[in-house]
């Protein structure tokens, strides 16, 4: 069966890695219990490939940046949107935003839905 995933590219101020890390652990128990079958999420570590476009350069991350991958996986993209939409009117989610000091610039973050082509 085919399954669907969000992904994720957030240039993050790497003094916010741990707060991003405490975030994320929170928000991935409400992911899974609204549907995502798995959550994913990665900070940088090897960016630097000769030859091709690197995260930094991609996501336009400032020096004192660093990058955060990151992906759920969905049974489907209607799951992925009946979960959604649970998601972000489940109140933890609120709870855990911090407007007066958030983690990242939410308008850099790059997102989209994906159709899975290959998965061995």
């Amino acid at each position: 069966m085919s399954r669907y995933i969000d992904g994720f590219v957030i240039p993050l101020p790497a003094t916010r890695v741990e707060d991003y890390r405490i975030m994320a652990e929170k928000a991935a128990i409400v992911f899974k219990e609204h549907g995502a079958l798995d959550y994913w999420e990665c900070v940088a570590d090897d960016l630097n490939v000769e030859g091709v476009l690197s995260f930094t350069e991609l996501a336009n991350a400032k020096p004192d940046e660093t990058i955060i991958f990151a992906w759920v996986v969905y049974a489907s993209k209607e799951a992925r949107d009946i979960a959604n939409a649970k998601i972000f009117a489940d109140p933890r989610m609120k709870d855990m935003m911090d407007m007066a000091n958030p983690i990242f610039d939410c308008k850099r973050m790059a997102c989209g839905g994906f159709k899975q082509l290959v998965h061995v």
